[in-house]
Protein backbone atom coordinates (compact mmCIF):
# COMPACT_ATOMS: atom_id res chain seq x y z
CA UNK A 1 0.00 0.00 0.00
CA UNK A 2 1.10 3.42 -1.49
CA UNK A 3 1.34 6.45 0.89
CA UNK A 4 -0.42 9.27 -0.25
CA UNK A 5 0.65 12.00 2.14
CA UNK A 6 -0.10 14.82 -0.31
CA UNK A 7 -3.42 14.12 0.17
CA UNK A 8 -3.43 13.08 4.21
CA UNK A 9 -1.03 15.97 5.12
CA UNK A 10 -3.97 18.91 4.89
CA UNK A 11 -5.63 17.22 7.37
CA UNK A 12 -2.59 16.23 9.60
CA UNK A 13 -3.06 17.21 13.32
CA UNK A 14 0.36 16.65 13.95
CA UNK A 15 1.62 20.14 15.00
CA UNK A 16 5.26 19.28 13.95
CA UNK A 17 5.74 20.66 11.09
CA UNK A 18 9.13 19.33 10.20
CA UNK A 19 8.80 15.72 10.45
CA UNK A 20 9.44 13.98 7.41
CA UNK A 21 6.23 11.46 8.42
CA UNK A 22 3.80 14.58 8.62
CA UNK A 23 0.85 12.83 6.72
CA UNK A 24 2.40 9.55 5.73
CA UNK A 25 -0.14 8.13 8.50
CA UNK A 26 1.34 4.59 7.59
CA UNK A 27 4.85 5.75 8.36
CA UNK A 28 3.83 7.50 10.93
CA UNK A 29 1.78 4.73 13.02
CA UNK A 30 4.89 2.19 12.32
CA UNK A 31 7.71 4.63 13.82
CA UNK A 32 5.48 5.67 17.14
CA UNK A 33 4.26 2.08 17.40
CA UNK A 34 8.27 0.80 17.20
CA UNK A 35 8.57 3.68 20.39
CA UNK A 36 5.62 2.31 22.36
CA UNK A 37 3.63 5.07 21.79
CA UNK A 38 0.64 7.11 19.74
CA UNK A 39 0.56 9.13 16.57
CA UNK A 40 -0.72 12.92 16.88
CA UNK A 41 -3.98 12.11 15.72
CA UNK A 42 -5.14 10.11 18.83
CA UNK A 43 -4.85 12.78 21.07
CA UNK A 44 -6.63 16.15 21.49
CA UNK A 45 -5.26 19.43 20.41
CA UNK A 46 -4.03 20.05 23.39
CA UNK A 47 -2.78 16.84 24.31
CA UNK A 48 -1.28 17.31 21.03
CA UNK A 49 1.28 20.41 21.46
CA UNK A 50 2.96 18.40 24.83
CA UNK A 51 4.41 16.03 22.33
CA UNK A 52 3.63 13.53 24.90
CA UNK A 53 2.98 10.39 22.92
CA UNK A 54 2.79 8.15 25.60
CA UNK A 55 0.15 5.53 26.38
CA UNK A 56 0.19 6.88 30.05
CA UNK A 57 -0.43 10.65 28.42
CA UNK A 58 -3.70 9.37 26.14
CA UNK A 59 -5.34 7.83 28.99
CA UNK A 60 -4.89 10.92 30.75
CA UNK A 61 -5.96 12.98 28.10
CA UNK A 62 -9.23 11.02 27.37
CA UNK A 63 -9.95 10.64 31.44
CA UNK A 64 -9.12 7.60 31.80
CA UNK A 65 -6.70 7.92 34.45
Amino acid sequence: MECKAEKIAESCPCTWMSCSKRGRCCDCIAYHRSRNELPACYFSPEAERTYDRSFKNFAKDKGLI
